[in-house]
Order: C-alpha cells, then sequence, then structure tokens
C-alpha cells in the first residue's frame, strides 16, 4: 500500500524526492561579486559611496575588488558546473551598463554579461538575470533616487537596454531583489545605501520601485521572445505575534503591511492595501501615487521569487522602544514608517552569526500562506541560506555542518509546502560564493563556496558538496 508521504516523494528513512522539474540553482549579487569597481565605464553606485562614507561598513570595506569575478567569472561558471547547478541567479550592475542611469549603454559592460551568458548556457546552466540587486547609478540618486518618479522611468529604459542585449538567450528575468531593503533600509533607517533617513521618502521609494518593476515587465516582455518569463524577488517577512493578545496581533499586521503588502497589494492585486494608507496617514497622503499607475505596476508574472532567512516576531510596545531587534541593522532612525508602538523580539533557538534565528517552520508557513493568497502564482525560493563563521582547515579544507543542517531543514520545509499543495518551482542557495555583505563588509560568510579573500581562491566547502549531491539527484537525505 503507498502511503500519502510515499505519494508526495518522502520515504520511510526521512529521504524526501522533489519533482523531477524542481530547478536546483545558487544565487549571487554583482556589487557583491563583481569588483572592477572602476574598468571599462562603469561609474558609482549609490553602494560605491556609501561603502566609502566613513563608519557606514564594517572596517572600511568596500567592493572595489569583491571576489574579482569580474575577471574570474569563467572560472566561476566552471565551478557551477562542476557543482552540477541547474541555473545561476546574477544580476546585472546598472552603472557598469549604463553609467549615469540614462543615455545608450557602454557596449563592454554589455559585452561582459554576453559572454557570462554564453558560457553558462555552453555548460548547461539556465541564466536568471536580476535587472536590479541595489547598485543604483549615483548619477541618479543625486537627481533624487528612488523617491522620484523619473528613476522609475529611467529604469524602465534600462530594462529595455538589457532585454535588446540578452533577451534572445535569457529566458527568465526577475525586475528586482527585495525593494523592501531599497526603500526602507536605504530611505528609512539608513543602514543601507543610499543611507537616507526620512520616512516619507522611504514610501516613495516603495511606490516607485513597484511603478518600476511594472514598467520593467512590460519592457522585457515588449522585446523578448514569447515564453520569457518575467517575476519579482521580494523578501516575505513571515511575521508573527509575540502573544495571541489582539494588541500584538494588530502590531503584526501593521508589520506585514509595510513589510509585504506594500508590494504584494499593487503588484499582484492592483491595489495597495487599505490599513496601509490608514496606518501611515500621519506621514503622507500617497499623494505620489498618479492616475494609471496601479495599471502599470499590476503586470502578469510568470512566478513570484520568495527570498526567506528567518521568521520576524514582534508585539505592542509604549513606544519609547527601539527598532534594533528587528535583524535589518542598528539604527536609531526605524525602517517602519509610522509603527513606532510595534516591538521586535529576537525569535527563539540557535542563530546564524547574523544573529538571525534558524527556523524553517517559518519558510513552510509562508508558502503555504502565499499559495493561499494567489493561488495560481507559481513560486521559486530565489534566497535561502545562512552564514557562518566559516574557516579553511591546515589542509585547506572548509566543514560547515552547521550550513548543510540549516539548508536541510529549508529544503524538507520547502518539501513538505509543496506535498501540502504549494506549487514551488526551484530553489536558489544564497551565496554560491562568500562575498561583500553590504555593511557588514567581508565579515559574514554566505557562500557555499570559501574565498580567500587576499589570494581570491576559491574552496568549495562541504556543504556545497552536499547541496551538489542533492541538485544532482532531486532526492534530500534524512537528518
Amino acid at each position: 500500500m503507498v502511503t500519502a508521504a510515499q505519494q508526495s516523494g518522502s520515504a520511510i528513512d526521512g529521504t524526501r524526492t522533489f519533482p523531477k522539474n524542481f530547478l536546483w540553482g545558487s544565487a549571487t549579487a554583482s556589487y557583491q561579486i563583481e569588483g572592477a569597481a572602476a574598468e571599462d565605464g562603469r561609474t558609482p553606485s549609490i553602494w560605491d559611496t556609501y561603502a566609502r562614507t566613513p563608519g557606514r561598513v564594517r572596517n572600511g570595506d568596500t567592493a572595489d575588488i569583491a571576489t574579482d569575478h569580474y575577471h574570474r567569472w569563467r572560472e566561476d561558471v566552471a565551478l557551477m558546473a562542476e557543482l552540477g547547478l541547474g541555473a545561476y541567479r546574477f544580476s546585472l550592475a546598472w552603472p557598469r551598463i549604463q553609467p549615469t542611469g540614462r543615455g545608450p549603454a557602454v557596449q563592454k559592460g554589455l559585452d561582459f554579461y554576453r559572454r557570462l551568458v554564453d558560457e553558462l548556457l555552453e555548460k548547461g546552466i539556465q541564466p536568471v538575470a536580476t535587472l536590479y540587486h541595489w547598485d543604483l547609478p549615483q548619477e541618479l540618486e543625486d537627481a533624487g533616487g528612488w523617491p522620484e518618479r523619473a528613476t522609475a522611468e529611467r529604469f524602465a529604459e534600462y530594462a529595455a537596454i538589457a532585454a535588446d542585449a540578452l533577451g534572445d538567450r535569457v529566458k527568465t528575468w526577475t525586475t528586482l531583489n527585495e525593494p523592501w531593503c531599497s526603500a526602507f533600509l536605504g530611505y528609512g533607517s539608513g543602514v543601507h545605501a543610499p543611507g537616507r533617513t526620512d520616512p516619507v521618502a522611504a514610501l516613495r521609494a516603495a511606490h516607485h520601485l513597484n511603478l518600476a518593476h511594472g514598467l520593467a515587465v512590460q519592457a522585457v516582455r515588449d522585446r523578448t521572445p514569447a515564453g520569457t518569463q518575467c517575476s519579482v524577488t521580494l523578501n516575505i517577512h513571515h511575521v508573527r505575534p509575540l502573544t495571541t493578545r489582539e494588541a500584538d496581533v494588530d502590531a503584526a499586521r501593521r508589520i506585514d503591511a509595510l513589510a509585504n503588502r506594500v508590494f504584494t497589494g499593487p503588484m499582484l492585486q492592483g491595489a495597495y492595501p487599505e490599513d496601509l494608507f490608514k496606518d501611515t496617514a500621519s506621514l503622507t497622503d500617497w499623494s505620489f501615487v498618479a492616475d494609471g499607475d496601479l495599471e502599470r505596476i499590476h503586470q502578469p508574472l510568470d512566478f513570484l521569487g520568495v527570498n526567506y532567512y528567518t521568521p520576524t516576531l514582534v508585539s505592542e510596545t509604549d513606544g519609547s522602544g527601539t527598532h534594533n531587534s528587528d535583524g535589518h541593522g542598528n539604527s536609531p532612525h526605524s525602517p517602519w514608517p509610522a509603527a513606532d508602538k510595534v516591538s521586535f523580539h529576537q525569535p527563539p533557538g540557535p542563530t546564524t552569526a547574523m544573529g538571525w534565528a534558524v527556523d524553517a517552520t517559518g519558510l513552510y508557513d509562508l508558502l503555504r500562506r502565499l499559495s493561499d493568497d494567489f493561488p495560481r502564482l507559481p513560486l521559486v525560493i530565489t534566497e535561502n541560506g545562512a552564514a557562518f563563521d566559516d574557516y579553511a582547515d591546515p589542509e585547506g579544507r572548509v566543514n560547515d555542518p552547521a550550513r548543510i543542517a540549516y539548508v536541510r531543514e529549508h529544503l524538507a520545509a520547502v518539501h513538505r509546502a509543496i506535498a501540502d499543495g504549494s506549487d514551488v518551482r526551484g530553489y536558489f542557495l544564497w551565496s554560491l560564493l562568500d562575498n561583500f555583505e553590504w555593511a557588514h563588509g567581508y565579515s559574514k560568510r554566505f557562500g557555499a563556496v570559501y574565498v580567500d579573500y587576499p589570494t581570491g581562491k576559491r574552496i568549495p566547502k562541504a556543504s556545497a558538496r552536499w547541496y551538489a549531491e542533492v541538485a544532482r539527484t532531486g532526492v534530500l537525505p534524512g537528518a
């Protein structure tokens, strides 16, 4: 007799089999790995400026060299092939392609991505291109940045350039990576570039990132063959109330609006949530939402990219506390506009080197919620992983059992969600390489591949070999 667990791909010994066409990959971001900050016409992004500002990034680190992927890309693709990855999610550097954020492209910048894509295809690896992973050209920030409508219009022009150059070979496009971070960490708390601390600017930025997404989807679809897939990647916060008290439940609702529904509402449903307008009425009347914007934002998508690392735990407070425990950096300025009476708590259990709680149940619950809310929209895990204090032993090996355990638990949660009806099509491990971890500099290592920064040497960690076997077989072994 075949049990329900066996029908869903689970065996008595704890192994789990994923669907045959499940996509296995890994992911990176241009600013975190490329380096070559001033080569071949590339100009500064907001992150170059931010990182060079004293006190912004730990140890004064910059990504001027990063992991030198701009020069070592062929070696990195060979490494992906060795690990048997079926797909590679990477981002294009806007200031490498269009240095001022407007006007014609720099062909040397486009050529770099053409070569990268061709090499991926030659190795049988599907390229998944993200148009924006936080490296806004500095000239556009000087003109007002994401709080201004013009930036969304410039982004659509940039998307058209990228699609014209790569659309015959790249079949899967992502418009934005984690626009919540761009808007609320970049313009609210200031712990990300450009480091501004204006809650109204953060809300304006969120809207214009939404608009940029919609305009970019239109631009890509207009310039690529039928069958091209378009998506957006959101770091959906799985928000839990500390208790079942009505006040704590309402605190979770308020953060859910600011973290999640500010994007899923207009992008996936064509409207902002009314409670978001009410919650932020003391700050703005949202008059920056122009007629026709919601129709432009609400574009059909082929899947939703989901980034998940840890859950968010909140309660009501009297407004006298800080927001430093929300896991998004230390700042006297909150990334949560008009949420002064919400307090953030450390979830129970073990933590990663980032101080983030390890809790795979949050990923399962999140996938089930998204499937309930958007039942016809496929999902892809576009980032999931963990930072630990990795090091190479005297024999040059990097053993990282905690990362293997983390990924195993989270893949088990994905498998369970699929068995319970969620349409999850793929999983991208974050990250392929150790790299520049934003305001943490080089102090945090998320990579499946260890990078010795002084030499650039790549060393696959034990987790890379483990993940390669899971990707090759589609089978997740039991603990």
